[in-house]
């Protein structure tokens, strides 16, 4: 589904994503986890955030997480909820956080958790500085109207979106724990989004990992149904942070606490005002509004707003990646997360 520029696409050609949120990567290539550039403006209620002082506005470079895990943050630009915190915010595109922290061409980014916990645990520059909006894995595994629960995937083809992300991670061990092996199926790297959503409406696989809305869209179409929801076989994986540079946390720590905090500001006011917001929602990209709906109340429970980063969730998060092979060693956390920015209650 198409999108505008700034949000590249939860969607393709159907349309959007999680979300929610990260989606647990190493490489960060998830859907929800590739950062986008911004939408157009849409009219929209005011928010009537307090004016920020008359001082010219902090510059600050930010990538995005595309689909619903980072159109907040195009929505809060949009109301001014940034500006009024002082900020001008520069939405960057880029397929991989980690390098452009590393070479200084953004300043803070949203990033799958074990992203930044490998990258941050083998040397590079960056520190986790608060969770995303939500923290468990917006994915769903959806199947053909032919199969009607996970013990009938034995010697199918299954979609896991990409190996070694966080949608794979998922995949294996909803059927771990349904009492399939991972010999017991075929597992392919089949996309995210529209792509996965096509391989199964095709015939490619005969189910796949999924973000919303496609397992709305599969629902509505009848194309497919739901067999399972990750957050309720992974409670406590944790999929999407906020990381910063190390040399932004040292020179401007002041507009780290401020970017936190309208973030957080912004996903209140999207949740707090959903009518407005899903216009906004629509607006962005090209949907069946009944599936934004579906989606948006399937997912809300996962709309927690909490920027603390639960580090006993870190890691147990880390436990479930070496258990799969996904990562080779548990990395100290307390060495990898700063939380001195975060929102004062």
């Amino acid at each position: 589904m198409k999108l505008n520029k700034l949000t590249k696409g939860w969607v393709t050609g159907i349309l959007l994503a999680t979300v929610l949120a990260g989606c647990g990567s190493t490489t960060n290539s998830s859907a929800t986890n590739t950062p986008a550039a911004a939408p157009k403006p849409v009219a929209t209620t005011a928010a009537t955030p307090t004016p920020a002082a008359s001082t010219e506005l902090q510059k600050v470079r930010y990538a995005a997480f595309n689909g619903v895990s980072g159109l907040a943050v195009s929505f809060g630009i949009e109301k001014g909820i940034f500006k009024a915190e002082g900020l001008d915010v520069e939405l960057v595109s880029t397929q991989d956080v980690v390098a452009g922290l590393n070479s200084k061409s953004i300043d803070v980014g949203d990033i799958a958790t074990t992203s930044a916990i490998v990258a941050a645990g083998k040397g590079a520059p960056i520190k986790i500085v608060s969770s995303l909006f939500r923290t468990k894995g917006p994915f769903y595994l959806i199947a053909g109207p032919n199969i009607n629960k996970i013990e009938d995937l034995k010697g199918k083809k299954i979609g896991a979106a990409a190996f070694g992300s966080g949608l794979d991670v998922t995949t294996q061990v909803i059927l771990n724990k349904s009492g399939l092996k991972k010999t017991d199926v075929t597992l392919i790297a089949n996309g995210v989004n529209d792509a996965a959503y096509a391989s199964l409406t095709n015939g490619q696989v005969d189910a796949t990992i999924i973000h919303e809305p496609f397992a709305s869209l599969a629902e509505l179409s009848g194309k497919g149904k739901i067999l399972a929801k990750g957050w309720d076989y992974l409670p406590n994986f944790h999929t999407g942070v906020l990381a910063a540079s190390n040399d932004f946390v040292e020179k401007k720590p002041e507009v780290l606490t401020k970017l936190i905090s309208a973030y957080f500001k912004s996903q209140d006011y999207a949740k707090s005002h959903l009518d407005e917001y899903k216009k906004f929602f629509l607006a962005t990209v090209k949907v069946d509004p009944a599936a934004v709906d579906k989606a948006f109340e399937r997912e809300l429970v996962l709309w927690e707003n909490n920027p603390n980063v639960d580090l006993n969730a870190l890691k147990e998060t880390q436990q479930i990646q070496l258990d799969l092979g996904f990562q080779d060693k548990i990395y100290d956390i307390d060495k990898l997360v700063d939380l001195r920015f975060l929102p004062k209650k």
